[in-house]
């Protein structure tokens, strides 16, 4: 799966656990031209904010598993940086300070007008654009870091969250190798404990959908130590 902005649409996390006003603004956003998918507690919201790169992440504040301040502030933790606009009943100025020390970069309160919601939603997208715009580029490979796409020789490759935040942390050290340590650092954040084989795990579906099917492999293990990703013949 694939998510980002393109010229038209915008990509949306929408984590509410009142299923109408999910419902709602759903719809309304839809009409709009975003795309937006809905989780309706803060567990299954993280989850998802972790896995795949949306444009901006709106978080209910009161929400059951994980609160929307406790999502942003993992979230900053393990450093995902998409935009985070809070949805909150809280108008107390030291809510609103709270909010935006908590990783959010902005901050609405219920009643809203659904204008300014929008309005809004575009503001951190394109700021989100603006700050992020850059190409890499290894042989065929092609990565947008504004929109996240990813294609090798033209062919779009779908990659989740961290499959892509590791494909991107590879090709801007390339041709060097890059250690596990420093991979599972940039994929799950500094002083979080990581299952042994998970990076295994992950770099195998990497391998398999940048490489897989042809005949100048990209992506190198380099045993013992981590990987690399080089172009043919690169020592």
């Amino acid at each position: 799966m694939q998510i980002g902005m393109g010229k038209t649409m915008i990509h949306v996390l929408l984590v509410e656990d009142e299923k109408a006003m999910a419902g709602l603004l759903r719809a309304a956003l839809y009409e709009q031209g975003f795309s937006v998918q809905v989780a309706f507690d803060g567990t299954d919201g993280l989850h998802l904010a972790t896995e795949f790169p949306y444009d901006v992440l709106v978080l209910d504040v009161m929400l059951p598993g994980m609160d929307g301040f406790a999502i942003g502030r993992e979230l900053r933790r393990i450093r995902v940086s998409t935009p985070i606009l809070f949805l909150t009943a809280r108008d107390e100025l030291t809510d609103l300070v709270y909010g935006l020390e908590s990783g959010g970069d902005d901050y609405l309160t219920k009643p809203f007008s659904f204008v300014e919601l929008t309005a809004r939603l575009k503001a951190l997208a394109r700021r989100r654009s603006e700050i992020h715009s850059e190409m890499l580029i290894l042989d065929d490979l092609v990565i947008d870091t504004t929109s996240r796409e990813v294609s090798r020789g033209g062919d779009i490759v779908d990659l989740t969250r961290k499959e892509y935040v590791l494909l991107e942390f590879l090709v801007k050290n390339r041709h060097r190798v890059v250690t596990r340590q420093s991979l599972i650092d940039a994929g799950w954040g500094f002083a979080t404990n990581v299952e042994n084989n998970s990076l295994d795990v992950y770099m195998t579906h990497l391998r398999v959908k940048i490489d897989g099917g042809r005949s100048v492999r990209l992506l190198q293990t380099v045993r013992g130590v981590g990987y690399r990703i080089s172009s043919p013949g690169r020592k």
